[in-house]
């Protein structure tokens, strides 16, 4: 089975927002499972439907491999329709994407969360997160609503960010 190729930054469909999976069928299980193995080629933690182009409101994940984190061995899994329904604290920690390659920055986001959404097989399904697993799930819901970690930047880091990226891609091109 291939992978998918994930969206890079500046790709424009990283800033659609994801439409509600309304068919559970196995071109869905089919997404799924390459989205699955472009997770782990990718040595990600999770992968929103709509960082491979697929415009459909559902993530991924697998924490398995995060030995100190407290929801370790959660995973594989995928959460369809995904809303947060409960928040709670604040923590600031770095955070980095996969379509946004090698940049790493501190983003302000709740602590713990409390998600409802449906199972693979359609099952309605609530998950409770903290640290991690927090951080993933609103990364996650942000792509599928269309904005990116760039979004939850200062001005000031985010116009740095750009700078650093117009340079690095006129250095990649004189190359």
């Amino acid at each position: 089975m291939s992978y998918l190729e994930i969206l890079k930054y500046p790709n424009a469909q990283l800033l659609e927002k994801s439409e509600v999976v309304k068919n559970i069928d196995g071109l869905l299980q089919k997404q799924i499972d390459k989205m699955f193995k472009t997770l782990y080629v990718s040595k990600g933690l999770g992968l929103a439907a709509s960082q491979v182009g697929c415009l459909q409101s559902f993530f991924i994940y697998d924490l398995s491999t995060q030995k100190d984190e407290p929801n370790h061995g959660s995973g594989p899994i995928v959460i369809l329709n995904p809303e947060i329904v409960e928040t709670e604290g604040e923590e600031i920690a770095d955070e980095g994407c996969l379509s946004i390659p090698g940049y790493f920055e501190k983003i302000s986001r709740a602590y713990r969360v409390q998600l409802k959404g449906l199972d693979r097989e359609g099952k309605e399904i609530r998950i409770e997160g903290e640290g991690l697993a927090a951080r993933l799930f609103q990364h996650e819901i942000d792509h599928l609503s269309g904005v990116l970690m760039l979004s939850r930047l200062s001005p000031l880091k985010r116009d740095i960010f750009l700078r650093k990226y117009k340079k690095q891609k006129k250095n990649a091109e004189t190359k």
